[in-house]
């Protein structure tokens, strides 16, 4: 059967064998034989992109038994529970796929210990390096290792492709000293080698490692690591990746050797989600399968984002070491509270005999788990939630409908999955309302601006229509940067809407996470274009009179970004030139301070006038025409 994650089915465990035994990787090698010729079956188990989401999402709306149901989704206690529910299986490994870092008050409070500390309620086998590791730079993920590594489970932090500079923060003395190219775990008496791999240009350009830490390509990085292994006598090969899941596709064609990758970076939910909601669209099957360089088959998995979602994917190897079949399925984590309409139609906790029914639909449906929360992981989360519930608490206002996070218009994930009134948010040409807002508050804090501009990736989650806390503008843009000011003439405004676009797009860096909105221009995007004629129609808005013209190429305007990509991070070349120069100003002032102010000021907050969005068309690369 597919999932085994349910308590129900705990019993049947009972009779397996102990908990997987551990093998470093030392110089000696692995200690197995390049003749071994076992049969093997194995059970990967794995999250990705938490981005510091500890607690769990209130109410997530889906279908449970064909009715409307409102759910919490995810959280870290659920997170250890459902792992322990594998505990006493011989065939596991637990994965994380990166990204722990940054998303909540809990990076911005405690910078990764408590994010190190929850992880190790649950003792992973390994961890890839994902690009947010990086946003506070070498040293941060060095602190963030260490928390990692203070008790007893030491779980191995992977990137293969990751060469720091002997004498800072991750290589004090010795090129392993914090991170490892890869990882050997014994199965059943069989090794099997997992080797991390970390996004190359996004991480460069998109985050902020020292200038000397090298980053070698995806592709060779991870043969050169497979090689290593076989060498080593290790014939089954996992990657445990932070590329996104498109890349993961075509990355297994360029490698021999590979049998597995379990990825991150793309937040993609894959497996059939559809009976759920409209909002539960996957990006392609859970598990993917593709052939690597050989032509042998390569088992993919992703388990979405923040903790909402746990994978399994079983793997059967047969005597010469090859895949004879994989299977497995993503299952998203409920918890044990329920809220559906009432004879009113307002939204109400159910009564106990519906929440039984609740909990057996729940049970009959693979797609879904309800573990018993981890005892030890809530109780280190209360410890840390304490300190923040006070900030977190804190209303700064209210909005008026719901504000879906979109990163490029037309893509397959839904990233508002279970936001009322965003159930088709992805599909609309106007792409993300959370965006618009947090450009617009950015633009009203600046005197100077004529237009405020952004890559879609800064901002982290929709908004649901109702009260808005300090916490929730926190969990929308939850890193520490700060307003800058740029000249630029409309020329370079529209390269640099160009750049950003071709970024993704053309050179293939992460899932869209660069893609530029605005507040006070707009434009006509057509994807199926090549680069410098995407975009069309491109106008500004007077901000004193509010009325909309046409660029002018030879005219500067004021643009104010944050200091991330006006460093030229994602993409923004043009901003980064512009920085460079000296020619900007720098207003201190925290971008998140920006939406609270623009939030409290206007007590309520709309979704802005269809005429204020900077996507007024867009064409997909498909040919789709966007409502």
């Amino acid at each position: 059967m597919i999932r085994t994650l349910l308590l129900a089915r705990l019993p049947r465990l009972a009779a397996l064998a102990p908990l997987v035994l551990s093998l470093a990787v030392a110089a000696c090698g692995s200690g197995a034989s390049a003749d071994d010729t076992r049969p093997l079956e194995l059970t990967l188990v794995h999250v990705n992109d938490h981005h510091s989401h500890l607690d769990a999402i209130a109410d997530v709306e889906m279908k449970i038994g064909g009715i409307d149901t409102r759910v919490e989704l995810g959280g870290f206690s659920q997170v250890a529970g459902a792992f322990r529910a594998y505990q006493g299986r011989d065939d596991v490994l637990k994965l994380h796929a990166g990204d722990a870092s940054t998303g909540t008050l809990y990076y911005t409070l405690f910078k990764g210990q408590a994010d190190a500390e929850l992880m190790n309620a649950v003792c992973f086998d390994a961890f890839a390096v994902g690009n947010h590791e990086f946003d506070d730079g070498d040293a941060q993920l060095r602190r963030f290792i260490d928390h990692l590594h203070a008790g007893a489970c030491q779980t191995p932090v992977l990137a293969a492709n990751i060469r720091p500079q002997l004498g800072t923060p991750l290589v004090p003395q010795a090129a392993d000293d914090y991170l490892k190219p890869y990882t050997v775990k014994t199965i059943k008496g069989v090794p099997v080698g997992i080797v991390g791999i970390t996004i190359k240009g996004k991480t460069q350009y998109s985050s902020r490692p020292l200038p000397s830490t090298e980053f070698d390509h995806e592709a060779g990085a991870a043969q050169r690591s497979i090689d290593q292994l076989k060498a080593r006598g290790v014939r089954h090969i996992v990657l445990l990746t932070h590329i996104g899941y498109e890349a993961d596709r075509r990355l297994a064609a360029q490698l021999t050797d590979v049998d597995a990758i379990i990825g991150g970076d793309s937040h993609t939910l894959l497996g059939d989600f559809s009976t759920l909601g409209a909002g539960y669209a996957a990006a392609g099957p859970y598990p993917t399968q593709v052939l690597n360089k050989d032509g042998k088959p390569v088992c993919i998995g992703q388990a979405w984002e923040y903790g909402k979602a746990i994978g399994e994917l079983r793997i059967r190897f047969n005597a010469e070491g090859e895949v004879a079949a994989c299977a497995g399925q993503a299952a998203l984590i409920v918890g044990d509270r329920f809220r559906r309409r009432n004879a009113q139609g307002a939204w109400a906790p159910v009564d106990a005999a519906t929440g039984q029914q609740i909990k057996a639909a729940v049970a009959a449906d693979p797609r879904l788990v309800m573990p018993t929360p981890d005892a030890a992981a809530a109780e280190l989360l209360q410890r840390y939630a304490g300190q923040v519930d006070t900030l977190k608490r804190q209303a700064i206002g209210h909005v008026a409908e719901a504000l879906c996070l979109v990163r490029t218009p037309g893509e397959p994930t839904n990233r508002s999955a279970g936001v009322a009134g965003c159930e088709n948010a992805n599909q609309l040409a106007r792409g993300s309302d959370v965006a618009q807002i947090a450009l617009q508050s950015f633009l009203d804090a600046s005197l100077r601006a004529d237009v405020a501009i952004q890559n879609a990736g800064g901002v982290r989650v929709p908004i649901k229509a109702g009260p808005i806390s300090m916490g929730d503008a926190f969990a929308v843009l939850p890193f520490t940067n700060l307003l800058i000011e740029l000249p630029l003439t409309g020329a370079q405004i529209a390269d640099s809407l160009e750049e950003a676009v071709a970024y993704y797009l053309d050179a293939g860096h992460g899932s869209g996470g660069s893609h530029p909105y605005a507040a006070g221009l707009r434009w006509h995007l057509d994807l199926r274009q090549p680069r410098g004629q995407r975009f069309s129609r491109i106008e500004i808005k007077d901000r004193a009179s509010g009325a909309w013209s046409a660029i002018d190429p030879a005219r500067s305007y004021i643009v104010v970004t944050y200091d991330y990509t006006a460093l030229g991070q994602d993409g923004y070349a043009t901003f980064g030139t512009v920085y460079a120069s000296g020619n900007y100003v720098n207003s201190y002032l925290l971008y998140t301070q920006a939406v609270v102010d623009h939030i409290r000021a206007r007590g309520t907050v709309d979704r802005p006038a269809a005429g204020d969005y900077a996507h007024q068309s867009v064409i997909t690369s498909d040919g789709r025409v966007l409502p």
